[in-house]
């Protein structure tokens, strides 16, 4: 596999990896205040998105893919290993806050006494994780744009 079909590949999933991800961002402003009864409506659209998920990981071993193929040039090198580890950030802050959140509310489908702070804590770590996979996405961009084939 060439350098330039990894740089390719991890430009990619990392831009697929946004997708949703900001989707959740934007929404967040009009779903913040909503009461309880209307919020878990609205939850309800996000049913199988579990498979984007995937994106995640699969950008991890892209950008590893890449800082190795990289690894003879610093610059290019570092900036794929700095995207893949935001990648493994955003796995991170999933399973701290996210995930967790999800549980204590079967899914959005029952609402325990907290679910306002839950609400938050889900909210607020899908904005982090955009804000995350944002920067992810310019390092393997600029990891790709910084890349110089041997003899150049």
């Amino acid at each position: 596999m060439t350098i330039r079909t990894v740089q390719f590949l991890a430009i990619v999933i990392g831009a697929l990896a946004l997708i949703p991800s900001g989707a959740h961002l934007a929404a967040l402003p009009n779903k913040i205040g909503l009461p309880q009864a209307d919020y878990f409506v609205v939850q309800g659209i996000y049913s199988r998105w579990a498979l984007l998920g995937l994106l995640w990981p699969a950008a991890i071993v892209a950008n590893t893919l890449l800082a190795g193929l990289a690894r003879s040039q610093s610059g290019p090198f570092w900036l794929a290993a700095l995207a893949a580890t935001c990648f493994v950030l955003m796995l991170v802050i999933f399973f701290l806050w996210t995930q967790p959140a999800n549980q204590a509310t079967s899914n959005w489908t029952t609402a325990p006494e907290n679910w306002e702070a839950l609400r938050r804590q889900w909210e607020y770590s899908h904005a982090a994780n955009t804000v995350i996979a944002f920067i992810a996405l310019c390092l393997t961009t600029l990891s790709a744009l910084a890349w110089r084939p041997s003899g150049s």
